[in-house]
């Protein structure tokens, strides 16, 4: 009889134990899972701060590069209903292929960057193209090449050349340093239209072109 009490008390103690470690384990794990969120949210926290840190002139750098695609292209349609000579076509032609593939490759940035881009053009654009919409025959094409051509290259190429020189982030450097040389090839062949001459390189439009044309 005296045993009973004895092997009872020992199973007892068993499960008391038995329960402990259970407890503790499942304490553990929570722990650990808790950790795992926190160490996740820090990563998401990480990944938005980085995209924060892009500084003001880094993104007006993208979205000047956005509105000046955006108005070249526009510009580059129009003359393409509207001129009858061939060489201002073919001109206009290369302006929408080459800043339509500009405008998406920045609207890819944009995206990646966080950075919202406008939909339409802005006000002074808007009013270039109401200009050469209302001309036509030999008037809309010198408009258009001093305008669209030398004109909006130059200015952009001026602003590209800025940002290029006060780029923080990597990849909007990166984009503006290529888009420098295929707005140089647009203005060298902008200004040899101006001056009444044909282009032998008018024909090429992407940057790796460009190199040769310097």
């Amino acid at each position: 009889m005296p045993k009973n009490p004895m092997i009872k008390r020992l199973l007892a103690v068993s499960v008391a134990a038995a329960m402990f470690g259970a407890v503790g384990a499942h304490a553990q794990t929570g722990e650990s899972s808790q950790a795992g969120q926190q160490s996740g949210s820090s990563a998401t926290a990480t990944t938005a701060s980085s995209n924060a840190k892009l500084t003001s002139a880094d993104r007006k750098a993208i979205t000047d590069m956005a509105m000046s695609n955006m108005a070249e292209v526009e510009m580059g349609k129009l003359a393409q209903s509207k001129s009858q000579n061939a060489e201002v076509k073919a001109f206009a032609q290369k302006m929408v292929d080459d800043h339509g593939k500009a405008l998406t490759e920045v609207q890819t940035l944009a995206q990646s960057k966080s950075v919202t881009l406008p939909t339409e053009l802005d006000a002074k654009h808007k009013a270039m193209s109401a200009k050469l919409e209302k001309l036509s025959g030999d008037a809309f094409d010198k408009a258009y090449v001093k305008q669209g051509g030398v004109g909006a290259h130059k200015e952009t190429l001026a602003k590209l050349q800025k940002a290029s020189k006060g780029a923080k982030d990597a990849d909007v450097k990166g984009q503006v340093d290529k888009t420098i040389p295929v707005v140089q090839e647009h203005l060298k062949h902008a200004e040899q239209l101006a001056q009444g001459k044909s282009s032998s390189t008018g024909s090429t439009g992407a940057a790796g072109h460009t190199g040769s044309s310097h």
